[in-house]
């Protein structure tokens, strides 16, 4: 990643759509609910693996929940 740039993510949005807790979704993806608020506020990078799973469980490709954005 360049300087300018940010990882960004819809994944409130996608929680919300489907009507998930961010307890229910760490219980879903067995990590804990704190990994769910750090990846939110865009404080942590979630594993390729971690991808992968988010975006089974929201049946999308991973780039719908993650992003690339220039500030």
């Amino acid at each position: 990643m360049q300087g300018g740039e940010k990882l960004k993510n819809n994944l409130v949005k996608l929680r919300a759509k489907h009507d998930l807790t961010q307890d229910k979704l760490a219980e879903l993806l067995k990590v804990s609910r704190q990994t769910i608020i750090s990846i939110e506020k865009e404080r942590y990078t979630p594993s390729l693996n971690l991808a992968f799973k988010l975006s089974h469980l929201f049946n999308c490709e991973i780039k719908e929940i993650f992003f690339y954005k220039e500030e």
